[in-house]
């Protein structure tokens, strides 16, 4: 399958239902090695003039390592017959296995920002912005206490990533 580059105002994208409900890889790396991890919490819009996109990373995340080393990183977008891949890749670390392999997913690169040949949608993103989320910056007390507070999950915050989108691929 090929990918064709569109421009990104011609997107009929529901960011809610996409990110959401049917989630994205973030993904990021180099031909040597990449990792990718599932996400479900995320925004696009205009930010410094350009189309923007933002994902979230916990510190513990593998993943956060590739896309702070790294300066474009992928949200990768898929239709049907793919959610028990994007469901290891959310529940598998690559540290551990080759989880990428183990999803039947296949590596495409734009340049040197990896993606995935199943995908349906792809935004090729420069970051922009690299953001922590420490405890002292929560307003909304029910944040912390939904997401913060529980398990392995305790004081494991988030790093806030905006990407600027370069490019919109689509499956053709």
């Amino acid at each position: 399958m090929s990918f064709r580059e569109v421009p990104v105002e011609s997107l009929s994208f529901n960011p809610f239902e996409k990110i959401s409900k049917e989630w994205m890889l973030v993904t990021a790396g180099t031909p040597e090695r990449v990792n990718t991890m599932t996400a479900s919490w995320g925004a696009v819009g205009v930010w410094w003039g350009k189309p923007a996109a933002t994902c979230y990373i916990r510190e513990t995340r593998y993943t956060k390592e590739f896309v702070d080393a790294n300066d474009r990183f992928t949200l990768s977008f898929f239709g049907d017959g793919c959610r028990d891949a994007l469901k290891l890749c959310g529940a598998v670390s690559g540290r551990d296995r080759d989880k990428i392999a183990e999803a039947g997913l296949t590596v495409a690169f734009d340049g040197d920002a990896p993606y995935f040949e199943q995908a349906q949608t792809v935004f090729v993103c420069r970051k922009a912005l690299a953001l922590p989320m420490p405890k002292d910056s929560f307003v909304d007390a029910d944040a912390y206490d939904n997401w913060y507070t529980k398990g392995a999950l305790a004081d494991n915050f988030h790093t806030m990533y905006i990407g600027t989108i370069e490019k919109v691929l689509v499956r053709d």
